[in-house]
């Protein structure tokens, strides 16, 4: 039996929504009092030696192109009482920033206060990958910042870690 994946992605976005991801803001600095951040659903380990980590913004993000001239990024993994950021740092616009609260990194990224785990990175490679880029940062630093549990994206919407 075959089968077909929709021309405009629906299905394709269906399936693979039953499959939760976590949810991180990627952030860094243009200058003094100008942070950036995006948020991305697909951050995962990729090498402990050397240690790398990795994310895929979209092609079409205004913001992934100011993070990548800047060279350096902090990633903040997002705990499930931290929507409200979530919403904040993925919505249009150049205030993202307004209400969030923030200290900087040793390379000079914010951390969002309140995030179970930051891990600070130097850009190491950006690949091509359809509609999205392949991002890897090599870890120059990395910390637990806040007691908690991830936010979690499934099926379309947040959920929450339930322990078993």
């Amino acid at each position: 039996m075959g089968y077909r994946v929709s021309e405009d992605g629906r299905e394709f976005r269906r399936i693979l929504g039953h499959y939760p991801t976590g949810v991180c803001a990627v952030t860094a600095m243009t200058g003094p009092g100008n942070p950036l951040g995006l948020i991305v659903g697909s951050f995962t380990s990729v090498s402990l030696d050397p240690p790398l980590v990795g994310f895929f913004p979209d092609k079409r993000s205004s913001t992934w192109p100011m993070i990548r001239q800047v060279g350096r990024f902090c990633i903040n993994v997002l705990g499930d009482l931290q929507q409200g950021v979530c919403a904040r740092l993925a919505s249009g616009g150049e205030r993202k920033f307004d209400g969030v609260d923030y200290h900087l990194s040793q390379l000079g990224s914010p951390i969002i206060d309140g995030v179970l785990a930051w891990i600070d990175c130097e850009l190491d490679a950006v690949h091509e990958a359809g509609d999205h880029y392949i991002v890897l940062g090599r870890v120059i630093g990395l910390d637990l910042h806040a007691e908690g549990n991830p936010l979690i994206f499934h099926r379309g919407g947040y959920n929450k870690v339930i322990p078993i």
